[in-house]
């Protein structure tokens, strides 16, 4: 069966096939870094991961980029608040992000860049836009995007603009042309630190959120390029804007697919800090272990809305005990150098990950498979950790996950921070950020220094 994704652009499923024969060029909206991420985050990150990692998997080389936006008003703000430098603030609270990321088992991208390393490329962007009458400075110095000069804006979110102007939840400027356009530059302000402004020929200031992404992912992944993904709630403004922004500025296509997750709830209620409902992914690691939460968010569908609730998090806790308790029961069970696509319950499982990413599916051939290795099937065990391991799970020894806690002895946990020293040499960061989630999965905290690794238990 041919990978089919849901394009949000066509609103249909379509057979996916590369721009670049066996190359996939991918792009998905990171997080904008004034504060520890939540569960929406986490949800998205792991839509994402899941995408990635089935792509390579099925004989792909990909290039995922994946951005930081470490310049925007909140983080400026936020920065001021707690007597930081931008940079500070940013530094801290990405730090932060890794470490509840590689807890949840979700790869590092190819590459993971900063908004504020691409300001030129943003100023180039802008400047084409201006020359083509894409861009127009409005009187109290912002560079704003005339949405009505660009033809087709509203089709990602298939509404017309009378009917995005009906819904709008944009600020309104009193000196945009339209209320529905957007700022691509915006003008300095009394009082702002000074390593939040560049030079520009419309003035210092800083670059608009939505002209940050296309930028980046035009440096990184060329024009067009084969897949654009965030949050549902991103395909508008912010998609749709990038769109009109990229397409209109080099007069070319600028994505192939668009894909989108679904929103998060908590107990059937939207997550809200004003509702007392609202969750950083630290607050529930401190009572759920990262596999398991990971496990949980992929028993739905990517696009389908997914409700939080504890006590489903604890029901899943248990069903993935059940799968550790199957690879326990089937003793040492050998290494799978490749999947056999073509064993029937593998080939169950490609065709649920084929059609739109279908990890429920998939998850359902895990299950399938551990009531055989129950059995003391060695080689149905040895494809559950193979298959569990193209969904990030399964990794770690049974007993460890079983027994809540690392097992690892002092010179088991050494000889992991040796393979991932070498796989750092080798410069296979992949396999090194994995060694690292695993390890940190098992409760074992890595720190690195000039001086060498070391570790301590979490």
């Amino acid at each position: 069966m041919t990978l089919r994704i849901h394009n949000t652009l066509s609103r249909r499923l379509e057979a996916f096939v590369p721009l670049q024969a066996g190359h996939v060029r991918m792009y998905v909206c990171g997080i904008t870094v004034y504060d520890l991420c939540h569960l929406g985050h986490a949800r998205m990150m792991l839509a994402f991961d899941v995408v990635y990692r089935w792509l390579l998997a099925s004989g792909y080389r990909v290039t995922y980029v994946r951005n930081i936006t470490d310049i925007e008003d909140k983080i400026i703000r936020r920065a001021l608040e707690r007597g930081l430098t931008i940079r500070q603030l940013t530094d801290e609270m990405i730090a932060a992000m890794h470490r509840d990321l590689d807890a949840l088992g979700v790869a590092r991208p190819t590459h993971e860049p900063r908004a504020t390393e691409f300001v030129p490329q943003m100023l180039d962007i802008i400047g084409r836009l201006h020359d083509k009458g894409l861009a127009y400075q409005a009187e109290g110095g912002d560079v704003n995007f005339p949405v009505r000069r660009f033809a087709g804006y509203g089709r990602l979110s298939g509404k017309s603009l009378d009917e995005l102007r009906a819904g709008e939840r944009v600020a309104v400027a009193d000196d945009k042309q339209d209320p529905l356009d957007f700022v691509l530059w915006k003008r300095a302000k009394p009082g702002e630190p000074a390593e939040a402004q560049w030079p520009s020929a419309w003035g210092d200031g800083r670059p608009g959120w939505h002209i940050e992404c296309s930028a980046m992912s035009c440096a990184l992944l060329g024009e067009p390029f084969d897949i654009h993904g965030g949050g549902m709630d991103l395909q508008f403004p912010h998609h749709e804007n990038e769109i009109a922004q990229s397409e209109g500025a080099s007069g070319e296509p600028f994505v192939r697919t668009w894909m989108h997750n679904g929103f998060l709830n908590v107990d059937d209620t939207k997550m809200s800090k004003s509702l007392g409902n609202f969750f950083t992914i630290a607050d529930v690691l401190k009572s759920f272990d990262g596999e398991t939460i990971r496990f949980f968010m992929l028993r739905t569908h990517y696009r389908s809305p997914f409700n939080f609730s504890t006590v489903a998090l604890e029901e899943t806790r248990s069903s993935l005990k059940r799968l550790y308790t199957a690879l326990q029961a089937a003793g040492d069970v050998p290494a799978q150098a490749a999947v056999d696509w073509a064993e029937p319950r593998a080939a169950a499982f490609k065709a649920a990950m084929d059609d739109d990413f279908n990890t429920p599916a998939a998850v359902a051939v895990l299950f399938e498979l551990a009531a055989a290795a129950n059995r003391g099937q060695v080689q149905d065990a040895a494809l559950l950790k193979a298959l569990g391991g193209v969904l990030g799970l399964l990794q770690q020894p049974p007993q460890a996950y079983l027994q809540g806690g690392a097992t690892l002895d002092e010179a088991e946990i050494e000889a992991c921070i040796a393979q991932r020293a070498a796989a750092k040499s080798a410069r296979d960061f992949a396999a090194a950020d994995r060694i690292r989630a695993e390890l940190l999965a098992a409760g074992i905290v890595l720190k690195d220094s000039p001086q060498g690794t070391t570790w301590v238990k979490a």
